[in-house]
This record gives structure tokens, sequence and C-alpha cells, in this order.
């Protein structure tokens, strides 16, 4: 099968860039596999494709930042998608060129706006297969309606949570859309797991307010007061970092909490602790969940929608704590500091748990569904139509129409608003 990923920017750092890279090297074994970048800003990407993954991008920001083209709004890419003022005439040309020429079987999209132009804009032979990276309660009104407009000619949706794909089905009008789950997946470890001797906790990710390191820290305070010979260390970069650092000086943990700035791959500084912590107010999946237990780490996370649940199995391999309680993530922070051995035996079973994200089973769930794809496109078929009944079609009228009034308020907002100035 040949099998094409748009991306919008494959030269920049993120979990989006992190799966699609790793899905891409895997399927690169069996098949003929490209990522195509609607943006590239820089000579080199920041993560290193397979060698057998082509990779070619669409607009050279470089080059082009000034097209005449670049300075108008995209027409096709949704207004109401978080990357829309960085889409243009531009790139609404390039993507439909693009996918019109194509001599792929599959194409993935791999955020809202893109699935947007791949459900319009690909050639009728070529099979369409939308990600969902983010979650579908994520999305404003106003994006939800344009998705439910243009995804119905999708053949195959994929979310990284159950619960997401549930969300899907019982909210969207998608008859003939195939709804699955697709979990991101993790490469095996090349490094030995941690054995949890190491008195420090590892946390990673962006250094921005929704990822919640202040809680961490400040969590991390309590387990400081009992053992002041552990430490954390947190991973990134971000707009945040200015705050923590200040955060840090004020409750006096100079000393046992360090900010190491980004690291690419992990594996190395995870196998150097023997916890990991996540405090996000929201995470589609938790990429970071993952790669922490399978190098041996039980994670301690908040239980916020939709990832840590599905990943986590609360007191097995790790903890999940109330979304925004610093006391609670505190004192699950304190139970596995203070227990050599349960720590031990919760690593243990984080790496036996998370072997199911290991690139073997979830690439060869990804590979069927992109057949099936195929195969259904080919035959004239549509995907299955998935778990609808009709109270599922009610449910699926009903927050159609409430998403569609408020994007009709939200207009109307805007529109006085304008009015007044």
């Amino acid at each position: 099968m040949k099998i094409s990923f748009l991306i919008h920017n494959a030269y920049g750092i993120g979990g989006t860039i992190t799966t699609t890279f790793n899905l891409a090297a895997a399927l690169t074994e069996r098949h003929d596999v490209e990522i195509v970048s609607v943006l590239r800003h820089r000579e080199h990407p920041n993560l290193t494709p397979h060698p057998g993954v082509r990779l070619r991008a669409l607009v050279d920001l470089r080059r082009e930042k000034d097209h005449p083209l670049h300075r108008r709004p995209a027409q096709v890419f949704p207004a109401a998608e978080y990357r829309h003022h960085q889409y243009s005439e531009l790139t609404d040309e390039r993507i439909a060129e693009c996918l019109a020429d194509t001599d792929a079987d599959v194409v993935v999209g791999t955020r809202p706006g893109l699935n947007v132009h791949l459900a319009l804009q690909a050639p009728e032979h070529v099979a369409r297969v939308g990600q969902e990276h983010l979650t579908l309660d994520n999305h404003p009104p106003a994006l939800r309606t344009a998705l439910r407009r243009a995804y119905r000619r999708l053949d195959v949706l994929t979310t990284v949570t159950e619960a997401d794909a549930d969300s899907y089905r019982r909210k969207m009008l998608l008859p003939g859309v195939r709804v699955e789950a697709l979990p991101n997946s993790v490469p095996d470890p090349e490094l030995p797991t941690a054995d949890g001797t190491a008195k420090v906790v590892v946390a990673a990710g962006r250094l921005v307010p929704v990822k919640r390191f202040d809680l961490i820290i400040e969590a991390f305070a309590r387990v400081v007061a009992e053992y002041p010979d552990w430490r954390l260390r947190i991973y990134g970069k971000g707009e945040e970092h200015d705050r923590l650092r200040a955060l840090i000086e004020s409750l006096g943990l100079w000393n046992n909490v360090f900010l190491m700035g980004a690291a690419t791959p992990m594996e190395a500084e995870w196998v150097k602790g023997s916890i990991g912590a996540a405090a996000s107010n929201f995470e589609p999946f938790g990429m970071t969940l993952v790669e922490a237990m399978r190098c041996g780490l039980p994670v301690v996370s908040t239980d916020c929608p939709y990832g840590p649940g599905e990943i986590i199995e609360d007191g097995e391999d790790g903890r999940l704590v109330p979304v925004g309680d610093g006391a609670a993530f505190g004192a699950a922070l304190l139970d596995l500091v203070r227990d050599d051995e349960r720590r031990r035996r919760m690593g243990e079973a984080a790496v036996a748990n998370a072997r199911r994200f290991a690139p073997g089973p979830v690439v060869a769930h990804a590979e069927r569904l992109l057949q099936e794809a195929i195969e259904a496109r080919n035959g004239g078929r549509r995907g299955a139509p998935g778990r609808r009944g009709m109270h599922h079609t009610l449910a699926g009228r009903g927050h159609a129409a409430r998403d569609l009034a408020h994007a009709a308020a939200s207009t109307a907002l805007r529109t006085v608003r304008k009015g007044r100035r």
C-alpha cells in the first residue's frame, strides 16, 4: 500500500509530529510511505524521519512567507480551527494540488483543518482517513459544525482514546464513517528500564499553563519537606518557564527542582528517574505517560479527560488523582517515595501494561484500518456505520443543533462588537 500522511509542520516539535513519525517509520517496513508537511520553516526537522520515509513540504516559509497568496486568509481550511491564522489561499492551493496529484492509495490527515481538505478535495479513488489528536469536546461549536459537514466524506476517523471515539459516535452525524480508537505508539526502549532506586521524579512536556507544572512543583514541596534528598527534573520549554522559575525560588526549592530544558529523545532521561509526574488539566492522550511507563516508571497523573484514565491502572502501574488537587498529587507522590518495594513493583507493572502501546499492536491495528478503508473505497462501499441506533441519531441531531446555535450566537456577537468600534 502507498500511504501519505498530511501534517501541519513536520519541522517543529509536538506530540502529533512524534506519533506521525513513529507510525510512518513502522509502516515503511512493509509499505511505501511519505509525509507531506504543509509548512516548512527550517532546513532540517527537529525529529529525524526514518530513512525509508519520504518527507516533502508544500509551502517553504523561508522563501514564501511574503507570497501574495499567503497574505490572504484560507478559504478551505476552517476559520474556527486553531491554526487557521497560519493558513492562506496559498496553502489552500498547494494542498488541493497535492491531493489532486497524489498516487497514494490512502491519505491520512492529522488535524481537523487538514481532514476537511482531505474530505473535500481528495480524488474519489483515494481512501480518506482523518485523525483526531485532540478531542471533539475541545473544539469550539463552530468547528464542530464545520466538521459535521465535511467529515461525512471521510472513510475512517480515528481518535486516540475510546472515550473520544464514543463522543464522536454519540454527538456527530457521520453516517457511513467508521470511527475507531487508534492510540499513539511509543517505540520499544533501547536502554535498560529504571530500577526504582534513583531519588528522582521526572516530568516532561511543553511549559504551558494547561500542563500545570506549577501544581507538580507545589506538590513536590510536600515531598521535599519529608525527603530533602529527592529531586524533581522538568524537561521542556515554553511560555511558563520564567513563572515556574520564580515559583521554584519562592518555595525555596532551588536545590530540589530543576528546569532541564528540552531533551530529544527523552528515553535516556526517563530511565534516570523512579517516578513520572503529569498534572495536565486536559490531555487527549498522554505520550509522556506511556514513554515513562515503557521506561519502568510508575506515573502519578491527574485523571483529566481523556487519556490518563485509559493508560494508567490506578494503584497498579501508577496513580490517578483529581484535576487541580495539589494536596492529593503530593500525597500520591509521597506514597511512592516512602515505599521502595511498591515503587519497584508498580514500575514493573508499568512496563508490562504499557506494552499495548508498543509499535507492534498499534501498527497492526493501523494497517488493518487503512487496508479496509482502501478495499471499501475501491469496492464502492463506505466504512462500517458503527454503533448508531435511533437514540444515537436523535442525540447527534441535538448536539448538532446546539453547536449550530452557539456558532451563530458567536458570529452575531462578533458582528456587534465590530459595529461598536
